[in-house]
């Protein structure tokens, strides 16, 4: 045999194979029911797609961060659509209609059959006068249907840590704080505010803080 004369063979069964990656299908985005005063129904995210949204926008704020060529001198509606262009492949959006999009100069928007859903806005720190003008900004924006959204900080400034500290120490003194909630890390922040003029509407605020220094 041809085994017997030295020549090594090679069954079928003794063949290594490997698993090869597949392309992950894209969320779709869980759209639930929130009823009204009126007993109406009107759509609104689940938590946990707003916490994959916030992942992904995290994510993309730590590559600014390690790689500073991607949002070194680059104005606050270049980062947005940055971000937009690292939220949209994840998301099924021509099968069930939620897309997201820009609206204005620099706000993240995320709606439903021309219902805003999600709201975000991105702002370079500019001292704590204009974080909570940031605020007051982001939410005149909102509806009472809107109960979920997020403050964008691109912070250029040589330190993080001062920064930090005053958004830590000062974000309760804002008109229609409410609380702070446990936060996710050091420079994702999460809080609990009310909308203008009516205190019994609250709405979830992450704040995401972003160190890129001047090159």
């Amino acid at each position: 045999t041809i085994s017997s004369i030295g020549i090594p063979l090679r069954r079928k069964n003794d063949a290594q194979t490997y698993a090869v990656s597949t392309p992950k299908k894209k969320k779709i985005l869980h759209i639930e029911p929130k009823i009204t005063e009126n007993n109406n129904l009107e759509p609104t995210i689940s938590q946990e797609d707003y916490n994959f949204i916030l992942e992904l926008i995290y994510e993309g704020g730590k590559v600014f961060e390690r790689l500073p060529s991607t949002s070194s001198n680059k104005d606050e509606e270049t980062l947005r659509d940055h971000l937009i262009f690292i939220l949209t492949p994840h998301f099924e959006g021509s099968v069930t209609g939620e897309t997201f999009n820009k609206s204005g100069k620099t706000d993240i928007l995320l709606r439903h059959k021309n219902t805003n859903v999600f709201v975000a806005e991105c702002k370079f720190w500019r001292g704590i006068k204009s974080y909570y003008a940031a605020i007051d900004q982001l939410l005149s924006y909102l509806t009472w249907r809107d109960s979920k959204t997020a403050l964008i900080l691109f912070v250029d400034n040589k330190e993080i840590t001062p920064v930090l500290e005053q958004i830590n120490n000062k974000t309760e003194n804002h008109k229609n704080f409410i609380r702070k909630d446990k936060p996710t890390s050091e420079s994702w922040l999460n809080y609990t505010f009310h909308l203008n003029d009516d205190k019994n509407r609250e709405l979830k605020l992450a704040v995401l803080i972003f160190h890129i220094p001047k090159q």
